[in-house]
């Protein structure tokens, strides 16, 4: 770091020598393996751009329809470019989705039925999905529960690993499973993101029981971080946030599915109804946006891996304990930061909170907010409200006292943003 900069860091931060001397020895570790998600951004930046160029995308796709918005060529040409860098049959990509649970909700509404069984296989899905499902501390009204939908779930083992042996005793004793919830990221979890390789053979292991089973990942955070997506290792399904990975950071709102037709039909009938499915909603002027996300997606992606990297390294060397590990190959962008301490926590994400460029003088405090059972801390200072692919932070306030970091519109920004955390923490 030149000292020009340094300067600038203590004048305006009052970051001390002691965070400077910890970024310094961190940067140098990183940078080794910085090199290898360099290679990824640049595999996916060219299928990104394959894919608009397939798809003949001109500026009369940047379209702004209204009412019923029948014809919409933007739209649906969206579509067919996501299903391209999916390698998948069929994909929607709608601004209606309002966050990723929605887009997840969709998903399993329109594919399971009263009497079939869904079945996670990674322990405790992402808390938003608790009231969707129905396994909540409230009245779980609208879940899948109550329209008849059961679940069952099938914890990793106590070395955070797969249960095979548990997922192969419960397809072949319950014939009503219908489909199995893959979450590829840790979530509010202790553990690290599946790799599309470890999806693979958890498709590969299920579908070998039970070919008929629906395989539906959620794919929050781990857009572009592999040369692959689950659909091009078997998944029947995928879905994600619009304001995540996929976006770029650019991408007002929204969310996506894609997968075999017949899933994303199911699902689109979900989002509006059957017999419209996809056919309807105006796109209110968004779609150059999306388009743009999208194109910068597999950059921004990269930059908030890197700035993940860097957390995970100074907070190390800072005496914290973090997972995944800075050496370990990953396959979203969210650094865990064990704090053990309720305060600390606090503090780490009010430092991310005055590292931010919108909001910077706002203090987040803990709040009950809506989907999660415990109060949530979440800084997010950023252009699009709660955009998770820009630099935030967020925890639920609970034992043992995890922040959760992800996000970065550019390197540069997230360790600028993390030095000022460390430093209100210690």
């Amino acid at each position: 770091m030149i000292n020009l900069t340094k300067e600038y860091l203590k004048n305006s931060y009052g970051i001390s020598d002691n965070v400077i001397d910890l970024y310094e020895q961190a940067i140098d570790d990183v940078n080794e393996e910085f090199s290898k998600y360099d290679e990824i951004r640049e595999y996916n930046q060219l299928k990104v751009l394959n894919a608009l160029q397939e798809e003949r995308i001109s500026d009369a796709h940047f379209t702004n329809s209204s009412g019923y918005g029948y014809g919409d060529i933007g739209r649906d040409s969206l579509d067919k470019v996501y299903a391209r860098i999916f390698n998948c049959e069929s994909a929607l990509v709608r601004p209606h989705f309002v966050n990723g649970t929605h887009a997840l909700g969709a998903g399993l509404f329109g594919n399971l039925r009263p009497g079939d069984t869904m079945m996670s296989v990674c322990g405790t899905p992402y808390d938003t999905l608790h009231n969707v499902i129905g396994i909540s501390d409230k009245k779980n009204i609208g879940s899948l529960k109550e329209y008849g939908v059961n679940y069952k779930q099938v914890d990793l083992t106590s070395e955070g690993k797969i249960n095979y042996d548990k997922i192969k005793t419960e397809l072949e004793d319950d014939k009503s499973i219908k489909l199995i919830h893959i979450q590829r990221s840790t979530g509010y979890g202790w553990r690290k993101s599946l790799l599309v390789s470890q999806i693979k053979e958890i498709i590969d292991f299920v579908k070998g029981i039970k070919p008929e089973v629906i395989c539906f990942v959620d794919n929050c955070y781990g857009e572009f971080l592999d040369t692959k997506e689950p659909t091009d290792v078997g998944a029947d399904l995928v879905a994600g946030s619009l304001i995540k990975n996929i976006g770029g950071g650019i991408a007002p709102t929204g969310g996506y599915l894609a997968g075999k037709e017949e899933c994303v039909t199911q699902a689109a009938y979900r989002l509006t109804v059957p017999g419209i499915g996809g056919e309807c909603g105006s796109t209110f002027g968004v779609m150059r946006l999306l388009y743009q996300g999208l194109f910068f997606a597999p950059h921004v992606a990269i930059e908030a891996v890197k700035g993940a990297l860097f957390c995970a390294r100074i907070m190390e060397l800072a005496g914290f304990e973090v997972l995944p590990k800075y050496t370990d190959k990953r396959s979203d962008i969210i650094q865990a930061i064990k704090f053990n301490d309720k305060e600390k926590l606090i503090n780490f994400c009010k430092g991310i909170q005055l590292g931010s460029p919108i909001d910077s003088f706002v203090q987040c405090e803990p709040w009950e907010m809506p989907g999660y059972s415990d109060q949530v801390i979440m800084a997010a200072g950023a252009f699009v409200q709660g955009a998770s692919i820009e630099l935030s932070a967020d925890a639920p306030i609970r034992e043992p006292y995890i922040a959760y970091l992800q996000g970065g519109l550019t390197f540069d920004h997230a360790k600028i943003g993390i030095l000022i955390a460390l430093s209100k923490v210690i």
